[in-house]
């Protein structure tokens, strides 16, 4: 199964955010972790979204059979 880009994007969006979010703990930075804890729930939103979009792809070509 291919990936849409918004399910790439969002995946890479909340990888991102979580590494923004470690980084923030380490260096004791709590609004770089609040940062990164957004970005992961802006990517897991935005992969609900690629993931919606390709189940209504999937839907339309099983109709079409």
């Amino acid at each position: 199964m291919s990936m849409n880009k918004d399910q790439v994007k969002g995946a890479l969006k909340d990888i991102g955010g979580k590494i923004q979010e470690e980084a923030g703990k380490l260096v004791g930075d709590t609004g770089q972790q609040v940062k990164g804890l957004k970005n992961q729930a802006k990517g897991k939103v935005q992969k609900g979204v690629g993931d919606l979009k390709e189940a209504i792809s999937d839907v339309r070509e099983a109709a079409k059979k």
